[in-house]
């Protein structure tokens, strides 16, 4: 039998040939490479990564809280996954040139020191007080969310980022990067844990700031505290700070959890949470991340 017959789409094995070459030279052929494609097709979809899906996000998620949505897609996990993905995509694109064996090594701790600390604290109650996840957030490990680490790292890293570009020249000194991060970490939390109990994603049983109890936010402190020194010996912090400044869309996943929690938080009238969305929006709009080119669509 010929191999010189016509190619299954019509064309000849030859021409199928140079198009599979064609297609192998536009892919990137290097780190660098890979780098700065991602970094154009973040940049190229600022809008959609940032805006749309943290506000598409906010009404799905209390329209299945209020009984709009039907099943299966009300509180679906893989939608939910999926989204949370793509709004943490600026973040995971903006560090990708930082990483290195020593932060992936580092990083291994903290994904360590998350699933720990959570079945500890779904088992016993320390240090967030009493818990349990009331919806599903996918494939649980030991009754923790097998993707904790994609909802806590982020969180942390995003506070960690912020306090670095706001302290400018000051961030240098590990003791003030140290006692900076920790609040606004545990701030993020003051934002996130109402909401998320107000929509039902887990329940603490009650407790005096909008059904969290008080103890929550101990932990937290405990959890930045280990998170800020582990992301310190991950990072070499002139390095990331040079990132920072020349990548405009690094904070675009705070920008998203700014308008996806403090969206879901006034809803449900949970005021002193937004007001600290606000906050940080500030802090944003400081750092010059809310510019032009994330609200305009069709720049």
């Amino acid at each position: 039998m010929s191999d010189d017959g016509p190619a299954p789409d019509g064309g000849s094995p030859a021409d199928t040939a140079t198009r599979s070459d064609a297609l192998r030279a536009r892919l990137p052929a290097t780190r660098r490479e890979t780098e700065l494609l991602l970094d154009r097709l973040v940049r190229e979809n600022r809008f959609t990564i940032a805006v749309l899906f943290p506000v598409i996000g906010a009404i799905t998620l209390v329209g299945s809280a209020e009984g709009w949505v039907p099943d299966p897609l009300a509180f679906n996990p893989w939608f939910v996954l999926f989204g949370v993905l793509v709004m943490r995509s600026p973040l995971v694109v903006g560090v990708l040139p930082a990483i290195d064996r020593r932060a992936i090594g580092w990083i291994g701790v903290l994904i360590a020191y998350t699933y720990a600390i959570e079945l500890v604290g779904v088992t016993t109650g320390w240090p967030y007080g009493s818990f349990e996840y009331t919806v599903s957030l996918g494939p649980m490990i030991g009754g923790v969310p097998a993707a904790l680490p994609v909802f806590f790292i982020p969180l942390v890293m995003n506070a960690y980022l912020l306090c670095v570009l706001l302290l400018g020249p000051r961030a240098s000194n590990g003791w003030l990067r140290l006692l900076t991060v920790i609040p606004a970490v545990v701030a993020m939390d003051v934002v996130l844990d109402p909401g998320a109990v107000a929509i039902g994603f887990w329940n603490f049983g009650g407790g005096a700031f909008y059904g969290v109890p008080l103890s929550n936010y101990a932990g937290w402190v405990l959890s930045a505290a280990v998170a800020v020194v582990t992301l310190d010996r991950a990072f070499e912090l002139s390095g990331l700070r040079e990132r920072l400044t020349n990548c405009e869309f690094m904070l675009d996943d705070m920008v998203s959890f700014v308008i996806l929690w403090g969206g879901i938080n006034l809803w449900y009238g949970n005021l002193v949470p937004v007001a600290v969305a606000v906050a940080f929006g500030i802090g944003l709009v400081r750092t010059d991340r809310f510019d032009a080119g994330l609200f305009n669509p069709f720049r």
